[in-house]
């Protein structure tokens, strides 16, 4: 990992005996792990934690993820263990991939992947670091066969953390664009029974027992509800108003959609304190279902989303 020392906005440290960059502008902060598949592991606004590291280091070094981390090059499940894209047939079998309870291969091959490069650190008007890596291993390629550049940006601002993911294709080959991230969102000291969730409207797409879509979608109407005892494991596809919330009386945590970005995964499994809202390149199972976009060589996918903390005033 480098640079080596701290920055004005931007401190270099350790993070449970990982090399860890925390970027902070007023009250707010962002810790990543630059040399550990540039996961987050912190969202800082004043004396509020609002992202749940939810395993250790160990597991999420076992494909188990959580935090803030970037599923790629496919984001969720894939529905079977080979698949054509970009007229070039992959095949799964045989590689040490992470699975869900069902046997199927989830979220790609970049979970606590070594070799991001910290190749800028701003902190004039913003605190920013961009990183990059090369997807051009033999590993990674026996996975997904299309030589790219990842690169990342990561900027906060007072109450926000904004990241542009950009993938630029390295090879002669067009690359399919399939990833997404994976933020687990929590409003800690706050029981999850007193939260309330803000929905866009938004189509919600059907899925199978195996969380693989039908193709049959339904409209849903905006709503603002308790999230209570709900749960949820489901896909979205976004209208024009991108912006899904989670609320207590003190505090709001807003997830923002911008360009890049036409899809979400909803995550709240029963008896946990976290809320996971996915921004996603394509919808789950793009890769098999061909459905998803595709970046042509001398061209370039960008992708932008953010998270706000806003401190909200007693009623």
């Amino acid at each position: 990992m480098s640079p080596t020392r701290a920055h004005t906005g931007a401190r270099v440290h350790g993070w449970r005996r990982e090399p860890a960059l925390t970027l902070t502008s007023g009250p707010t902060s962002a810790t990543f792990l630059p040399d550990l598949g540039m996961l987050g592991v912190s969202l800082r606004h004043g004396d509020r934690e609002c992202l749940a590291v939810t395993r250790n280091l160990v597991a999420y070094r076992q494909g188990h993820v959580t935090g803030l981390p970037l599923l790629a090059p496919w984001a969720n499940r894939l529905s079977q263990w080979t698949y054509r894209a970009a007229d070039v047939d992959v095949q799964l079998r045989g590689l040490d991939l992470h699975t869900d309870p069902n046997g199927l291969p989830i979220h790609g091959t970049m979970t606590a992947r070594p070799g991001w490069e910290v190749v800028r650190i701003t902190t004039a008007d913003a605190a920013t670091v961009e990183t990059r890596f090369r997807y051009d291993g033999d590993e990674l390629l026996a996975a997904f066969p299309f030589p790219h550049a990842l690169t990342i940006e990561a900027t906060v601002t007072p109450g926000r953390l904004h990241v542009v993911t950009t993938v630029v294709p390295t090879g002669d080959r067009a690359v399919p664009v399939s990833f997404g991230y994976h933020p687990y969102l929590s409003l800690a000291g706050t029981p999850r029974g007193a939260w309330v969730l803000t929905l866009p409207e938004r189509h919600h797409a059907e899925l199978d027992t195996r969380g693989i879509p039908t193709g049959v979608e339904h409209e849903q109407p905006a709503e603002r509800a308790p999230l209570g005892a709900r749960t949820f494991d489901d896909l979205y596809r976004l209208g024009a108003d991108r912006r899904f919330a989670i609320e207590s009386a003190d505090v709001r945590v807003t997830v923002e959609f911008a360009a890049g970005y036409p899809f979400a995964q909803l995550f709240a499994p029963p008896r946990h304190a976290f809320l996971c809202i996915e921004p996603m390149t394509a919808r789950v199972d793009a890769l098999v279902a061909g459905d998803h976009p595709t970046v042509a060589p001398g061209s370039s996918y960008r992708a932008e989303f953010a998270i706000a903390v806003e401190l909200l005033q007693p009623a």
